[in-house]
């Protein structure tokens, strides 16, 4: 399979810098001119279209579906890291109202995560189930999905078997990861 993952449009979160996870709001005007460029940037022969159940990564799928015309499954497994109590909130905010938490780092500990939120280790079994789903459903074809920053950087690391520069590395909004021949 040759997996493209997108991470949705900008949204006023990503303006804001703030925590998004499970928050559900579209595109700004830039996210959608995102949305649109992204077209051209993935194969012509696409044959599956996924998307995360998140109105962004929806919209996005949406955008991109225009030229491709084929049917878009949404898949749970492929949502946003929930991030509990700092959902919605700026690190500065998180910091000022949660600054036990904040202490803690708790938005990097494998095994615990926000008040409320996932833990890293529950997103990365979440997102490996639905990558064997893909990997089972779709083996040999071209698949897009439309997903989230969190997302991606838990597909990478998978999809690497190296978690080293899991922190460090960045899929901008409106980027592509191409991961071929997996």
């Amino acid at each position: 399979m040759d997996l493209y993952v997108v991470r949705h449009g900008q949204t006023w979160a990503n303006i804001e810098s703030r925590y998004l996870g499970a928050l559900d709001p579209g595109l700004t005007d830039l996210g959608r001119r995102q949305a649109q460029a992204l077209a051209e940037q993935l194969p012509a022969h696409v044959q599956a279209l996924i998307t995360s159940p998140l109105l962004r990564a929806w919209q996005t799928a949406d955008y991109l579906n225009q030229q491709h015309r084929l049917p878009i499954c949404a898949m749970d497994a492929f949502r946003e890291r929930h991030v509990g109590v700092f959902e919605g909130l700026t690190q500065a905010e998180a910091r000022a109202r949660h600054p036990g938490l904040w202490a803690q780092n708790i938005t990097r500990q494998w095994d615990i995560g926000p008040d409320g939120g996932e833990s890293i280790k529950d997103v990365f079994l979440r997102v490996q189930q639905g990558l064997q789903f893909l990997l089972d459903a779709y083996s040999g074809k071209v698949v897009v999905l439309v997903a989230h920053g969190f997302v991606a950087k838990t597909i990478r690391a998978l999809a690497r078997g190296d978690c080293s520069d899991f922190y460090d590395w960045q899929l901008s909004n409106g980027e592509v990861l191409a991961l071929e021949n997996l």
